[in-house]
C-alpha cells in the first residue's frame, strides 16, 4: 500500500479534509458521514487519514477502526482504476468461481483483496451479485459479465487493458 500512498496528491488531498474535519469538528455522531466523505476525496482510507478524522471528531481509533471493518462499503486499501469484484455466492461457487479467482490471480499476479502495483485493477470477492442464473459471474467497474470461465475472465481484462491501450 505504501506504493499508492506516495501516489496520492496530498497536497490536494489535504485542504480538503482539513475542510471536512473543521466542518464537523468535536462531532462524535458524524464518523459514517465524515468517514463516507473523506473516502470520497481519497478513494479510500488509509491509517493517516483515519487518525486524521478521530482527532478531527475526538474519537478514538478503534472507534473509527470498527466503523470501517463493519461496513463493507469502507475499503482501507485503495481500489484500481479497474475494480474487479467476483461472485462467491452458491451458485457462482458451485459453477466454477474457485478456478476463476485462481486464474486472475495468476492473471494480476495478485491475491484477492488486493490491488495490483501499477493500479489498474484490483480484484475483490463478493458473497452475492444478485445474478445468479448468469454465474459465475464477475463486475468490472460495475459492469456484469456471466456465464464465466477462467479463461473468459482473463479475456475480458485483456479487452479492457487493449482498450485502455487504444485511449
Amino acid at each position: 500500500m505504501s506504493t499508492f500512498l506516495n501516489q496520492v496528491n496530498w497536497e490536494e488531498i489535504n485542504p480538503k479534509l482539513d475542510a471536512l474535519i473543521e466542518k464537523y469538528r468535536g462531532d462524535q455522531s458524524a464518523l459514517i458521514e465524515v468517514l463516507h466523505r473523506a473516502q470520497e476525496i481519497v478513494g479510500f482510507l488509509p491509517e493517516e487519514v483515519q487518525a486524521k478524522i478521530a482527532e478531527g471528531l475526538n474519537v478514538s481509533m478503534g472507534d473509527v477502526y470498527s466503523v470501517i471493518s463493519f461496513y463493507a462499503h469502507f475499503s482501507t486499501k485503495p481500489k484500481g482504476k479497474y475494480h474487479i469484484s467476483l461472485c462467491m455466492g452458491t451458485a457462482c461457487y458451485v459453477k466454477g468461481a474457485p478456478e476463476i479467482v485462481e486464474r486472475l490471480e495468476k492473471e494480476l499476479n495478485i491475491k484477492a483483496g488486493d490491488t495490483t502495483d501499477d493500479g489498474m485493477y484490483s480484484l475483490e470477492i463478493v458473497r452475492c451479485l444478485g445474478a445468479c442464473g448468469l454465474g459465475p459471474v464477475m463486475t468490472v467497474n460495475g459492469e456484469v459479465y456471466g456465464l464465466l470461465s477462467p479463461d473468459k475472465a482473463v479475456s475480458i481484462l485483456k479487452e479492457i487493458k487493449s482498450s485502455e491501450v487504444k485511449k
